[in-house]
């Protein structure tokens, strides 16, 4: 399914085995014989065991040959692997920060509040993109909306029929930490934004263990061997890709890491 110009939405069905279950927030990896590999979010319903669906921007050589992809041909699937968002967590407020893409780590997340709307306080989602036309999901947010979510949604660059927000979603962070000390945030997104929601806030009375981020790297082996995904002394692929704040705060310090 096409969710934007370079966007996709890829659901893959099993062959013959059972297709493992997934906790929101683990990504799988994907090959496509030809082409290569590469680590993908998984972006599908984990109470939905019948098909794994996984949220593309189509970037590279793999992703863009993906993108061409038609009902019956064949993936190759590794996974699920790494950590996931910690949401045993009840009777708390929630805030869900997503720039671009980085919504699709999320939606598991999402789905799985909607699920289980009576046990948070309030849910709110602040939603980033480059302009109205790089926006997914919208039949979702919709539903979300009406399950009484609140969605915020700002873009970098509107045109003539926007209504809502134009800017960077960090701006709204302030007006949407109802009690900072009983709030679990969930954040994703690229790493310039995740820096500025975090200085964001840091202003405010939030415990940095209750912020958790999922951060992404050029992952290709997924169980830490390879070394390309090191992130000061962790291997995102193994050690995450969703880390608690506390965990990263010395690391997202030093630039060009």
């Amino acid at each position: 399914m096409q969710e934007t110009h370079d966007v996709f939405s890829l659901s893959l069905s099993a062959q013959s085995e059972r297709i493992p279950s997934f906790l929101p927030g683990q990504f799988n990896m994907l090959y496509l014989f030809g082409f290569g590999e590469v680590p993908i979010s998984i972006s599908g319903d984990p109470s939905k065991q019948e098909e794994l669906v996984h949220t593309i921007r189509a970037v590279g050589a793999v992703t863009k040959a993906m993108q061409k992809l038609k009902k019956g041909d064949e993936v190759g699937v590794r996974g699920p692997f790494g950590t996931h968002w910690p949401l045993s967590k009840k009777d708390c407020d929630v805030l869900v920060i997503a720039g671009g893409v980085g919504l699709a780590p999320l939606r598991p997340a999402l789905l799985y509040l909607a699920t289980h709307r009576k046990d948070y306080k309030t849910i709110t989602l602040l939603y980033g993109a480059r302009s109205p036309d790089d926006l997914f999901y919208k039949q979702e947010i919709q539903e979300w909306e009406e399950l009484g979510f609140t969605v915020k949604i700002s873009v970098d660059r509107a045109d003539v029929s926007w209504r809502g927000s134009v800017g960077v979603i960090t701006t709204l962070i302030n007006k949407h930490l109802p009690c900072p000390q009983n709030t679990l945030v969930l954040l994703c997104g690229p790493e310039i934004m995740i820096k500025f929601a975090l200085h964001e806030l840091m202003r405010t009375k939030i415990d940095p263990r209750e912020i958790y981020i999922s951060m992404e790297r050029n992952m290709q082996c997924a169980v830490g061997f390879c070394g390309h995904c090191q992130y000061g002394p962790y291997f995102l692929c193994k050690d995450g890709p969703v880390f608690s704040y506390e965990q990263l705060q010395t690391w997202l310090t030093i630039e060009q890491l």
